[in-house]
């Protein structure tokens, strides 16, 4: 039985768009697009940058009750440091954030270390908004070229409400927190 050009054409096509939709398949969801459009505008990423990792932080921050600076018989919680899990968004532990200095360190080696530019009241209770500018790398991995890292969707991790006066000063209290952790990097 002889097949027609036209059928064989069509058969063809139809073999060809397979393999296309399984190579696609393979290569994994497309990234969703990231809005900066709801962020305040002093912590957006500038332009010619691509969000490249997203993260959730979820830990603890270290305050410590310490005299305030320059005021005798005064005291305050000051802030020591983070203590986090970084997770993907599917929940899986890739790295982590701690300090000081504040640094974050993927589980494939790699780790950065960055200088605060601007930040933004995100809402009461929680930490502000946080746009960092990273410097360079170490080791090879995720975080190598990350140019800028944004501190966003915060809850919790504010000084202690418990007081602090001169009988406690040198304790340290630790609250939980949570924030997603942007990492950019250049076009």
């Amino acid at each position: 039985m002889k097949t027609a050009p036209a059928s064989i054409a069509a058969r063809l096509s139809l073999i060809a768009a397979a393999g296309l939709l399984g190579a696609c398949s393979s290569m994994g969801p497309a990234p969703m697009a990231f809005s900066q459009s709801s962020l305040p505008d002093p912590i957006k990423v500038p332009a010619g940058n691509r969000l490249a990792w997203e993260t959730t932080g979820t830990g603890e921050i270290t305050y410590e009750c310490r005299d305030k600076a320059g005021m005798p018989g005064q005291t305050e919680w000051v802030f020591v440091g983070p203590k986090a899990v970084l997770t993907d968004r599917a929940g899986k532990a890739v790295g982590s954030y701690y300090g000081p200095p504040a640094t974050w360190e993927a589980l494939d080696g790699s780790k950065l270390t960055a200088t605060q530019l601007a930040v933004a009241p995100a809402g009461v209770g929680n930490l502000p908004y946080q746009l960092v500018k990273a410097n360079p790398a170490t080791g090879s991995g995720a975080l190598v070229g990350v140019t800028y890292i944004q501190r966003v969707a915060l809850k919790g991790g504010v000084a202690p409400a418990v007081e602090c006066n001169a009988g406690k000063r040198g304790q340290r209290e630790t609250v939980a927190y949570q924030a997603d952790y942007l990492f950019w990097k250049a076009l």
